[in-house]
């Protein structure tokens, strides 16, 4: 019997026009997942960052044609997505709908659409490959306070063979593309976090290492790989090392480094400003021999095929969360794991 499978992937989401980037930061740091103080101060402190830091982003979002990339970037990801899926699996009706945190189309929106569709099965599936209650844990609140209902839940997929792949092809290409540099640092870099949300048992550090260990171990022709952590905000200690450190210790080494956005599938702010324009001209003021940056997976084929993989395995067995491989991964002092909450056995 043909079913009618809706697919909602979460993402961040970011503002469509400069009007809208004051918003966005404003909505972006009155999530409690992000800033924990209490109502009404979370508030008050949402609008102070969206009013301190709105100048400066907007000015580096007009260098992106005034908003984010990242809704045209969801688009053609479903799109392949959509397309992987009839091919895999014609008798079914499949349907991605895109549920941003932060700006249109936000999550209650994708509900209502996903209601109006009259999907038979629902599956959400986040483009954050590894697992933090700032990412995919705000957007599955999100999803139960618009009153998404019951859904098969991907909650993490950080060592999904594709996935792993995709970015090993990825790192390779850019390496043998630069001329395939002997003095050569690979930095994987990922959003950081402050260190209170890992203490809170967050897993998300955990799991970008685990990422960072799998492709390693697929690129054996490069010797050098170093994890470290971007973006910073705020007075809050930070997970480290931090990328911007990292780059400047690299080239004053003289490294030709090569630098993979090892936890973001698509392009953005903190890829094409913070990567390509802030942290190469602090790596060529130190010296580096080199500085390619690896590009965000997007459509690759690769990619698309760990979605379509994920999409497909979610529609085993029942209902609820579906953890790689089906169990969960992390290890126990990490409570805040999705599999850890729900009570399902782990490692």
């Amino acid at each position: 019997m043909s079913r009618r499978i809706a697919v909602v992937l979460f993402n961040l989401g970011g503002p469509d026009g400069p009007e809208s980037v004051r918003p966005f930061l404003r909505n972006l740091f009155n999530d409690p997942a992000i800033i924990y103080a209490p109502w009404p101060v979370r508030p008050l402190i949402a609008e102070l960052i969206s009013r301190t830091r709105g100048p400066k982003a907007k000015l580096e979002y007009a260098k992106m044609g005034g908003g984010s990339p990242i809704i045209p970037e969801t688009e053609r990801q479903a799109d392949a997505l959509t397309a992987a899926l009839k091919a895999a699996s014609p008798d079914d009706e499949f349907a991605c709908f895109l549920a941003m945190r932060y700006w249109h189309p936000f999550t209650e929106e994708a509900v209502r659409e996903v209601k109006a569709w009259g999907a038979d099965e629902v599956i959400l599936l986040p483009l954050y490959p590894q697992f933090s209650t700032t990412t995919t844990g705000s957007s599955l609140k999100a999803w139960r306070d618009a009153g998404g209902g019951e859904a098969r839940t991907v909650c993490c997929y950080p060592l999904q063979p594709d996935f792993v792949k995709a970015h090993a092809d990825a790192i390779r290409t850019a390496w043998e593309e630069a001329g395939r540099p002997q003095n050569v640092r690979v930095l994987h870099s990922a959003h950081g976090l402050p260190e209170v949300t890992i203490a809170r048992g967050d897993p998300y550090r955990w799991q970008v290492e685990q990422t960072v260990a799998a492709v390693t171990a697929s690129l054996p022709e490069i010797a050098d790989h170093i994890t470290c952590f971007q973006s910073k905000v705020g007075p809050l200690e930070w997970i480290k090392p931090s990328t911007e450190e990292v780059v400047e210790e690299s080239a004053k080494e003289g490294r030709h480094i090569i630098l993979s956005p090892i936890a973001f599938v698509s392009e953005h702010i903190e890829t094409l400003v913070e990567l390509d324009e802030e942290y190469r001209l602090v790596a060529e003021e130190h010296g580096a021999a080199g500085y390619t940056r690896v590009p965000a997976l997007g459509v690759a084929d690769g990619f698309i095929e760990a979605l379509k993989s994920l999409t497909l395995d979610a529609l085993d067995g029942p209902v609820g969360l579906k953890p790689p491989n089906g169990r969960p991964i992390c290890p126990a002092e990490f409570g805040r794991c999705p599999c850890r909450e729900a009570g399902l056995a782990g490692n």
